[in-house]
């Protein structure tokens, strides 16, 4: 389907790689007005050199985790607008691998840190915005973990819990503002954060990546990955106005998971 978001202000979190810039590419080609953020200097660096950058393309060094960061980051969209249309939390780590009982309280910390507190700091900011624009859309990412839960990764799942219950109580206050809520819960998504989670995984199981590979597909019903451009996808149909009768919503972009173990 093919949506006209010439008109559309859109902001993303982690935007300059994987899922986030995935999403970015799918609202450029739509014609939207990109804001996007990411820790990843380089990636950012290599973004200034986009033929639509500070015309379509506008992107920011921000550490998602420090809320003066993301004030800043906000700060600048003000330089260029005062309402947006939608808002995309995209931001999120895969957190430390290992059974409850062997894990650090920092790590804990700090991937709820990235994972919950920065989509508060991020929607916080972004929704007098919405609420100028006369209405608009918040789309959280979360994960299947925060369906099913996931071996070796509580705080992840945790996280990705705590996202879905935002979204669901956001979509209560917001709806008289017209401004709608989802989640969208990817599930083995094909590319460096998923690497890095079955490269640990596989580690820890002292077994081989391919056979964690493997393991991950078998998961789901129709035996696949998802690919990026698939969240971005659906990214996209949320903020678009054919999806204006869905609020609070938590869809799964996961080829059906049937466990996590």
């Amino acid at each position: 389907m093919s949506y006209n978001f010439k008109s559309k202000k859109i902001i993303i979190s982690a935007g300059a790689t994987g899922i986030g810039w995935a999403t970015a590419k799918e609202c450029l080609e739509k014609g939207a007005k990109v804001f996007l953020c990411d820790i990843d200097q380089k990636s950012i660096n290599k973004l200034k050199k986009h033929p639509l950058n500070n015309k379509r393309l506008f992107s920011f060094h921000c550490d998602a985790s420090n809320e003066n960061d993301v004030i800043n980051f906000f700060k600048e969209i003000k330089k260029k607008t005062q309402k947006i249309d939608a808002l995309i939390n995209n931001v999120g780590v895969a957190g430390p691998t290992g059974t409850m009982d062997k894990l650090k309280t920092k790590d804990w910390e700090q991937t709820l840190k990235i994972n919950v507190i920065s989509h508060f700091i991020f929607s916080k900011l972004a929704i007098p915005m919405l609420k100028k624009n006369k209405g608009g859309s918040v789309v959280n990412l979360s994960s299947t973990a925060g369906i099913f839960g996931f071996p070796l990764r509580s705080p992840y799942s945790a996280s990705k819990w705590a996202v879905v219950g935002m979204t669901k109580t956001l979509a209560m206050e917001l709806g008289k503002f017209k401004i709608r809520v989802n989640a969208i819960c990817p599930g083995t998504v094909k590319g460096d954060r998923m690497g890095r989670v079955i490269r640990d995984k596989a580690k820890f199981l002292k077994i081989s990546k391919k056979a964690v590979e493997s393991e991950f597909v078998s998961m789901t019903s129709l035996n696949t990955w998802v690919y990026e451009k698939d969240i971005g996808k659906m990214c996209c149909y949320l903020i678009s106005d054919e999806s204006s009768r869905i609020s609070g919503q938590v869809v799964g972009v996961d080829g059906n998971t049937l466990r996590m173990h």
